[in-house]
């Protein structure tokens, strides 16, 4: 599904060298739920951004579903992520002026799906993730978790191979938090493969996979017990 290998990235900051990822390497399987842990600067983000086709490598390869990614073009690429990758945020990145039904929609409509096609995928998913009934509501009008699981509807849209999510607790409080992990769970259950970067130990104990990273390294991997 994904492998990436001896990934490096180098950032140049006054007048020094960042060594934010240093080999990192990393294969998610069909089906798998992984969590990427560690410290703030461990490389967590910046890994989860590259494979994610967001940020290039300095070195390394990163393969998706047996494509590797420095052999496409700009608009391959993009078009790979529109339609083979969700991403899930901590911040939501959710447009205001639209309701959660058009936020949903967007993604399929820049891929080209009929709108009454769109509509209805976009209600079904609003209906999966708990919030059929504010689907005419905008973003502003939405509480933190309704906003991330809007969201992760967005995500879904487009049927993908993998979910990519950088955080998606860290905005919310406990028990709106623990409401996304019940639906992170539900996805995984359902055959999404997830990979998720995250600082909440309880995300990270319901993965199936624990990888821990420091200094821009993978230092252990734990499988749940």
């Amino acid at each position: 599904m994904l492998v990436a290998r001896d990934l490096r990235k180098d950032y140049p900051m006054n007048g020094e060298t960042v060594h934010a990822l240093r080999g990192a390497s990393l294969t998610v399987e069909p089906g798998e739920y992984v969590a990427l842990v560690g410290p703030s600067g461990s490389g967590k983000s910046t890994l989860l951004q590259i494979v994610g086709g967001i940020d290039t490598p300095t070195a390394g390869t990163v393969e998706i579903l047996g494509t590797r990614l420095e052999t496409l073009s700009d608009r391959e690429l993009t078009r790979l992520r529109l339609t083979r990758l969700g991403f899930v945020f901590q911040r939501f990145h959710l447009l205001p002026v639209l309701t959660a039904r058009e936020n949903v929609e967007l993604p399929m409509a820049e891929a080209g799906v009929k709108g009454a096609d769109r509509r209805a995928r976009a209600r079904r998913l609003l209906d999966y993730v708990g919030l059929g009934h504010r689907e005419g509501h905008r973003a502003t009008q939405l509480s933190g978790g309704e906003m991330q699981r809007v969201a992760i509807a967005r995500a879904l849209a487009n049927r993908p191979a993998v979910l990519l999510a950088d955080e998606p607790t860290g905005e919310l409080d406990a028990a709106t938090g623990q409401e996304i992990l019940d639906l992170f769970r539900r996805l995984n259950t359902d055959g999404t493969t997830l990979l998720v970067v995250t600082h909440d130990e309880r995300l990270a104990a319901q993965a199936g996979r624990t990888v821990h990273m420091l200094d821009g390294r993978i230092v252990s991997e734990a499988a749940a017990p």
